[in-house]
């Protein structure tokens, strides 16, 4: 029997993936990759492993998650090493808990290798830090296309009142609805708000306001994207720093829409 890999590729940047991601993606017979995983990391890989796209986008997939497993089964039951290599982490909205589920039920080795999440890189790379002494002690992960989006009137207060900054992944075609609840159930108005698409690549944009403009400001903002909400955004003007470093290595300047 071979064994799987549940490999965090990172947020974007090719080189922000793990020593460990990279070793053992040099090691796999086969790489099952997903549509987020910049493919300059399938440069480690060795010439004579399968690679298979398995990528989900909005109303597309390649592979039904049925099927990623049965593939998962075949390759192991083969004798083969697998990386199922994710973007971001596989345990933060990656489908990684479901697929190591599978793995155990069916008497299949396994290990998770983390991997850097989008919902803190594409921050930090804007220049937005999740926490700071004097704005945020609390820090959210939610995903903005699960059922929570349509939870109860405790769940809203929650996340407006008890929580300093809110980081929201595949939130943007939901973005109206997350502000209007937001606001209703007592975040202020005015509350700073960015949404950073492509967050650590050479395409990121990066697009600020608050809760009561951003929809209108982000209007042409399309996933992926991670949306922050919290008073953090604030430190963005004073910290930002990619697109300083996109002009001194004269590659393409991220956008900026303040």
């Amino acid at each position: 029997m071979g064994k799987v890999y549940l490999v965090g590729a990172g947020p974007g940047d090719p080189d922000l993936i793990t020593v460990k991601g990279v070793k053992v993606l040099q090691q796999s017979d086969v790489i099952l990759y997903d549509r987020l995983v910049n493919t300059e990391l399938l440069a480690h890989v060795s010439e004579k492993a399968d690679l298979i796209y398995c990528g989900k986008g909005p109303n597309q997939h390649s592979f039904t998650q049925e099927a990623i497993n049965d593939l998962l089964y075949q390759f192991t039951s083969e004798g083969k090493v697998v990386s199922r290599l994710k973007g971001g982490d596989p345990f933060i909205f990656g489908r990684g808990g479901e697929e190591a589920a599978f793995l155990r039920a069916n008497g299949i080795a396994f290990e998770i290798v983390p991997g850097i999440t989008s919902g803190s890189a594409a921050p930090a790379y804007a220049g937005i830090p999740l926490t700071h002494r004097d704005y945020s002690s609390s820090v959210t992960f939610i995903s903005g296309v699960n059922k929570s989006i349509e939870q109860t009137e405790k769940y809203w207060q929650h996340l407006a009142q008890g929580m300093d900054t809110l980081c929201i992944y595949m939130g943007v075609k939901n973005l109206p609805l997350i502000c209007e609840k937001l606001i209703r159930y007592g975040r202020n108005a005015d509350t700073p708000v960015a949404l950073v698409h492509c967050g650590t690549t050479e395409q990121q944009q990066t697009v600020t306001g608050t809760l009561a403009n951003i929809v209108g400001k982000a209007s042409t903002v399309k996933n992926p994207a991670m949306i922050i909400i919290g008073e953090v955004v604030r430190l963005r003007e004073q910290l930002h720093w990619f697109e300083q470093l996109s002009v001194e290595k004269d590659f393409p300047v991220p956008a900026v829409i303040g």
